[in-house]
């Protein structure tokens, strides 16, 4: 029997089947009536776009392995390769290197779809520039321009554009840009992860007032990188490159956040579910004999219940990810192995020292903007308070910030917070600055205070929303997407710029520059400063 023939013996999936296949691992749907509609009547036409900004990295398996759910389903695919959009984000991919990149994208992104099994023949492909310039789109961006305020554009963008303190107009632009796309490559459907949430529902309100339809919008969950936080082009430590060696790939998840027991912001256990198990129906953990040999998990819940429970160590599940991911990288490699497109990706990536005018961002460039997503901010809680041995006005605190240990803080507050009102209570520590010795014991960190601007001077502690957690994220409002840098540099001042910003309301909310210090919970506040400083 040809290969072709078992396929075309299997019965068409059904309307629910469809949904199921289409839905699976998804986080969220909007208009789920109208894409049952849909599947009731005809296949649903979809698209995922991709802005072609930095280097894809093994995170982008994920939508890949949702595009091979959508094909099992009987949906016409399309991808986009957003090249206008790119430059348009603060031109992380600067016009000069836009062709380079776009073309690096289309190469990469068809070896990863081959890698995994999808069929290219049923897949479109398509470039933003291919119709964003002609007359119809660019009067379409004037109509839509007229009808939206600059309040929605920058809020449907906040957590894709990036923010900076003097944003420019075309990130503004931008979110239409992506409504836009939906009429223009004529699908029922757009496909993008949650963080895309706010530009969804921004077209669902304002394609209909120029006519057009309302689509459905598909939303992934955002999978952890492997430090537990969001996996990104920028923080190096949090991904893996497609192109990546071996022995890079094995160092990286060595280093990977997984903790034994630990299913939350576990990069690792993200990526079986939503990468391994949806293109395998099935996960191996490698074992030594004498540890019970190999496992082989046909559902995802069994594996992470058995991890949660220990019975899968973590050394066993980053060696068996390590397997798996070399033979989805394996083609990869191997393709981009050619001399035309290694000469590709230098000329689309240059290294910092060979970086054309205009270019930013490189890994080894320092952000240029001074801006609050730049400060590691947590939410902390203190484990332990004991006057400092050899200083009268210094505690030294052990701080709960959702890392394996707990860090060591030395804070001046001997003399405005008593020792008791400290232990056991949340407090906002930032902790990126880098450490330094206080008196002979190393500070990992700074508890953030308000203080009065008059005499007697007054401290108190910022208080984070009741029911926080240990390690949550502080940040600024409108500066929710940006990566903190690993270590701010003493000469750089970076938090000393900003701290001069820092103030509190007359509502006794912490703010930078009147934006609020937010955490997923609601905003951060101190008891009764109304108008002091933050330090």
């Amino acid at each position: 029997m040809q290969p072709g023939a078992a396929a075309a013996m299997e019965p068409t999936p059904g309307p629910q089947e469809k949904y199921q296949l289409i839905t699976r691992n998804l986080q969220e749907v909007l208009g789920e009536e109208k894409l049952m509609s849909i599947l009731k009547e005809r296949e649903l036409k979809i698209y995922w776009g991709t802005a072609t900004t930095g280097k894809p990295h093994v995170a982008y398996f994920v939508p890949m392995s949702k595009i091979a759910d959508f094909l099992k389903a009987g949906c016409e695919v399309t991808i986009l390769f957003a090249d206008l959009h790119a430059y348009l984000d603060n031109m992380k991919a600067p016009w000069e290197l836009l062709e380079l990149r776009t073309r690096y994208y289309e190469q990469v992104i068809k070896a990863m779809l081959e890698s995994i099994g999808v069929p290219l023949e049923k897949l479109r492909f398509v470039r933003g520039t291919d119709y964003q310039l002609s007359k119809e789109y660019t009067l379409d961006v004037y109509r839509l321009s007229s009808v939206v305020t600059q309040h929605d554009a920058k809020k449907a963008g906040a957590e894709v554009v990036k923010q900076v303190e003097h944003p420019l107009l075309s990130g503004l632009l931008y979110p239409g840009l992506q409504a836009l796309d939906e009429e223009y490559l004529k699908v029922d459907a757009q496909f993008g992860g949650v963080d895309q949430r706010k530009i969804f529902t921004f077209a669902e309100k304002y394609l209909p007032s120029l006519g057009y339809a309302k689509r459905v919008h598909l939303m992934n969950p955002m999978v952890p990188g492997l430090t537990g936080s969001k996996m990104s082009s920028s923080e190096e430590d949090s991904k893996i490159d497609l192109l990546d060696r071996k022995e890079d790939v094995k160092k990286k998840l060595k280093k990977a956040f997984c903790e034994p027991g630990n299913v939350e912001n576990n990069g690792v256990l993200s990526f079986i579910k939503h990468v391994l198990f949806p293109l395998k129906s099935e996960f191996v953990v490698l074992r030594e004999e004498k540890w019970g040999g190999n496992k082989t998990y046909t559902a995802y819940e069994a594996l992470e219940k058995d991890f949660a429970e220990q019975v899968v160590h973590p050394g066993d599940l980053k060696n068996s990810v390590e397997v798996a991911l070399n033979k989805l990288l394996d083609p990869i490699r191997e393709k981009f192995n050619c001399p035309e497109l290694k000469k590709l990706s230098s000329a689309a990536y240059p290294t910092p020292s060979k970086a054309k005018p205009g270019e930013k961002g490189t890994k080894n460039s320092e952000p240029e903007d001074v801006i609050p997503s730049r400060l590691d901010i947590r939410v902390g809680k203190v484990i332990s308070v004991e006057k400092h041995p050899d200083a009268d006005s210094l505690y030294v605190e052990k701080i709960d910030v959702g890392e394996a240990e707990p860090r060591t803080v030395v804070s001046g507050l001997v003399h405005f917070v008593p020792k008791e009102q400290l232990q056991d209570r949340l407090v906002v520590l930032l902790c990126n600055l880098k450490p330094q010795k206080m008196r002979g014991v190393e500070s990992q960190g700074m508890v953030l205070c308000a203080s009065s601007v008059g005499e007697p001077r007054q401290v108190e502690p910022l208080d984070p929303p009741a029911g926080c957690c240990a390690g949550e994220r502080v940040y600024v409002e409108g500066y929710e997407g940006g990566e903190p840098d690993e270590e701010l540099k003493p000469k750089k001042k970076v938090f000393e710029k900003l701290q001069a910003d820092f103030c509190i309301s007359e509502d006794c909310v912490a703010q930078w520059k009147q934006r609020n210090f937010l955490t997923k919970l609601g905003t951060v506040s101190c008891k009764s400063l109304r108008g002091g400083s933050i330090s």
